[in-house]
């Protein structure tokens, strides 16, 4: 069945609905709140590298900050959810949404979008200032990503970018999360935020060919206009190589000991890769991934790794990654 014959037998079997609280809810994504477990790694790094900065109350902070950055995270999904709307029509799945099938009113939703993002940004207050103001950017990123007329989502490479920036910001959220601290390396935030990218422009590619009808998806994201599969190939290619430099330049100033880890990264990043080949791939809705258990192996060996590595010291590792030659810079 094609794409528009597809769009039509749903939209044929879709009965009107009426605004209801359940649409509401549905519109916060409470199941897309896993996302945030991009925090984890900046709480992670922060307490391994500078522990005498860690905080006494510290879970209390950790169970603070979730809350705010889930009702933070739900504020822009709201918003995301009424402004797709029209497009969301042309989709053969997402015609179903909450808002494009009537379950929500649309004056109340923007509301609960305002009122999701002060009740986050006052509660991370509660945690410290550098939090909320790190949702803050969160939330605004959210803005720009989704409100006419910069909408950066339909803008060709700045959807990706801008939607993946999230990442690094996330990791900032952990790292304040675990205390008062410097400044996180920006090589790091820099490796989180081309990560996120890699993956992001993968559920580009996914979406592109699930529809495969370059008109039908630039007439769903505008930003397919420009795209074509061998664009976004080239773009993910550039996105992992980027994540990749930048990681390894945090970890050679930083962690040497996390380089035993990037075979396991690497199986992370081909697999998921290999997900966007197949038909209705779940790389579209990431939301589904834990049904993926080659992936999810993949992602518990590695994290389980890395959480070792940060906290075993390996001198032998030092040892034979030492400099045999001149280092730039350095006295002769």
């Amino acid at each position: 069945m094609s794409f528009s014959d597809t769009h039509a037998t749903m939209t044929d079997m879709e009965a009107p609905h009426r605004p209801s609280l359940a649409g509401h809810i549905q519109i916060a994504r409470i199941d897309h709140w896993f996302k945030n477990v991009f925090v984890l790694p900046g709480i992670a790094v922060a307490v391994t590298m500078d522990p005498g900065h860690t905080s006494p109350d510290l879970w209390k902070r950790v169970v603070l900050g979730a809350i705010a950055i889930c009702l933070n995270a739900s504020s822009y999904y709201t918003l995301n959810e009424v402004l797709d709307a029209p497009f969301d029509r042309l989709h053969p799945v997402k015609c179903r949404r909450p808002v494009p099938s009537g379950k929500v009113h649309v004056p109340l939703a923007y509301a609960q979008w305002i009122g999701l993002m002060l009740v986050g940004v006052g509660i991370a207050s509660l945690v410290s200032t550098q939090l909320a103001m790190v949702l803050f950017a969160l939330w605004t990123m959210g803005c720009l990503y989704n409100i006419p007329p910069i909408r950066t989502k339909d803008l060709p490479y700045l959807d990706v970018l801008s939607e993946a920036v999230n990442n690094p910001l996330r990791m900032l959220a952990g790292w304040y999360l675990a205390g008062p601290q410097a400044v996180a390396p920006a090589s790091l935030l820099v490796s989180y935020w081309m990560l996120g990218a890699y993956f992001m422009a993968m559920k580009r590619y996914a979406e592109y060919r699930n529809i495969d009808d370059p008109s039908r998806a630039a007439a769903y994201r505008k930003s397919f206009a420009y795209y074509n599969p061998e664009r976004l190939m080239v773009s993910i290619m550039f996105y992992g190589t980027a994540s990749m430099l930048f990681l390894g330049s945090f970890i050679m100033r930083y962690r040497l000991e996390l380089i035993l880890a990037f075979p396991l990264l690497a199986w992370v990043m081909a697999t998921y890769l290999s997900l966007a080949f197949k038909d209705d791939s779940a790389v579209q809705r990431p939301e589904g991934l834990y049904r993926e258990p080659k992936l999810m192996m993949a992602v518990v060996m590695c994290t389980a790794l890395m959480g070792l590595l940060l906290v075993v010291d390996i001198p032998a590792m030092h040892t034979l990654f030492s400099p045999t030659a001149p280092v730039a810079g350095s006295p002769r």
